[in-house]
Parts: C-alpha cells; structure tokens; sequence
C-alpha cells in the first residue's frame, strides 16, 4: 500500500478511487468501469505532475524523508556485485548506521560508504536510523584508507539527518570523528563521488560527502542542520521548520547554483519512491560518468582539483 504525504491528499484521493474501481473490476463485478478509471488515472497524473512541478523546499524536505525511499542498502543490491561489507572500526565497536565495504561497480572496483536508515522498525533500530556514532565515521576512516592503499576509487551514498547525537557518542569524540572523517575524503588522492539519495544533514553528511564530485537526486536536501534545529535556534520555535527550510537554501536546486554540489539526477514525478528502479539505474550512470572523468589523471591532480572546487565554493554568486 503506498504511503502519501501531507501535501499529496488530492493524489491520495484520486489514486485511492482507482483502487477501488480496480478492486471491484477483480471481484467479477459487470460493471465496465474501464473508462472511469482511465479518467481518473489521467487526472492523478496530472495533478501529481502539478503539484511536483511548483515543490516549496519544506515540501522537498519532505519528499526526501519519505519512508520508501530507496535506501542505501537497495542501491548497492541493484548497483553493486560482489560486495563485501567490512565491520567495525577497530577501536570500539560496530556501527550499522554506515555501512561500508568493497564491490564491482559496472566493471570497476570501488569503495562503497554509506548511511542506511532501514526500511521497518526493526532495520530502522538496527541501523539507529542512519544517524552514525563516532565508531561508524571511523569506520569509514578505515575504509577509505584501504581504497587509498590499494588506488581505488570511492563512492559514498549519503542519507542521514545528521550524526547521532547521544551522550555516549559525544563521550566517544563525535566531533573528533567526523572530522577525521571529512580529512580523510579530501586528503585522498583516488577518485570520490557522492551521492546524496535522501538527506544530507549536517557533518554527519559532510564526513562522507567531501568529495570530487557530489551529487544529489532531484528532491535531496544537503544542509548544516535540520530545518526543525534551525527553527528552534532562530526563533525558538521548531513550529517554524518551513521558514528555515525556505532561508537555507537546502535543496539540489539552490545548491547547485551555489555551487555546493556538481550534479542533479532527476527523478520521476512523484519522487524516488515511486519508481525506484528508474531512480537508482539514473543514479549508477551518473556515478559511472563521475568516475571516468578521473580516468587517467594523477593522484595528486585528483586531490588538487579537489581542494580547488572546495575552496571555490563561497566565491559564486
């Protein structure tokens, strides 16, 4: 059963009328309602298409959130063969918030880092959410120092409202970790690409995502802080969560003006949920075009152009 947003009700209705058309044609009932149900067929499409086309950011917010999203986990078992997580950080212990590892990506090896938010709520415990502790970011410190050991380039899957914030986790050097995090993707001289699948909040998006290349799919966000935390710092009022989401300037669409990220991949109407397939085949050919453009360039070019396109940003207007 599809789920819809709160901004989806009129589809919602229109879709939900189909079904019982369509239900009732199973049950062997003689009325033709084959006409009906193309009509209403055609008016959801429409006002699907409508209401995608104008999408205010808290709207996006939203649609980036959606619970059937495809998750990380979905995009390595349609992207990836052979793949080969790797656990733990070596240090503490196992954090299923990233999940990391080795793979075949379209006849290339890569490193693959990622946030995976579970897809029911007993993934959804297991993987707290996607919100990373200090062992997770070290465990992607871990992996990208095995891809820079053996040249191999790395891809990170970003989908995360940020990094957990807990008391243990701060006791642990949260901040610490994401920061040697972030080190370790620009210091690297292999290849990076990003993608941000859902959300990109704050530096538990920016660990994995300081990269040659970042992408977002069409309706992502990628910001500091949640529009919910900015609202309650500016105005004392989390209520107020679709004014921030407006002012920071959160969406593929702003970003890529500004120059934060390099690429969007479009997604269907209805958002990613809607037709996965479709979205993550899309996804997996912009990273295949991200990688070869580093083909045959030098390790140090590759940091270097790195280091260039981050210290330009600010710089655009």
């Amino acid at each position: 059963m599809r789920s819809y947003l709160e901004f989806e009700k009129a589809v919602a209705n229109l879709e939900g009328k189909v079904h019982e058309l369509q239900t009732l044609t199973k049950e062997g009932e003689t009325v033709d309602v084959a006409g009906e149900i193309a009509r209403l067929e055609a008016k959801a499409s429409q006002a699907l298409a409508e209401l995608y086309a104008k999408l205010t950011p808290w709207q996006k917010t939203l649609v980036a959130r959606h619970p059937d999203r495809p998750h990380m986990s979905d995009y390595v078992n349609r992207l990836v063969e052979d793949f080969t997580p790797l656990a733990g950080d070596r240090k503490f212990a196992e954090d299923h918030a990233i999940i990391a590892g080795f793979g075949r990506f379209r006849g290339r090896s890569v490193a693959l880092i990622g946030q995976e938010k579970g897809h029911d709520t007993k993934s959804r415990l297991k993987h707290n959410f996607g919100m990373a502790r200090p062992e997770g970011y070290r465990k992607a410190v871990r992996i990208m120092e095995l891809a820079e050991r053996f040249q191999i380039p790395v891809v990170s899957l970003v989908d995360t409202a940020g990094a957990y914030p807990g008391i243990g986790a701060e006791e642990r050097g949260q901040a610490e970790a994401i920061a040697r995090s972030t080190a370790a993707c620009l210091k690297a001289t292999v290849p990076n690409v990003a993608l941000v699948i859902g959300e990109g909040g704050s530096g538990g998006a920016i660990a994995i995502a300081a990269t040659n290349h970042v992408i977002m799919l069409e309706h992502s966000i990628y910001s500091v802080i949640s529009p919910e935390g900015a609202a309650s710092i500016l105005w004392r009022d989390s209520a107020r969560a679709q004014d921030a989401a407006t002012n920071m300037k959160i969406t593929a669409q702003d970003l890529l003006r500004l120059g934060v990220v390099d690429e969007i991949v479009t997604e269907p109407v209805g958002g990613a949920h809607r037709e996965p397939v479709q979205v993550i085949r899309a996804a997996g050919d912009a990273i295949e075009s991200a990688l070869e453009g580093f083909d045959n360039v030098a390790p140090e070019e590759i940091r270097q152009r790195r280091r260039e396109k981050f210290l330009a940003i600010g710089q655009k207007t």
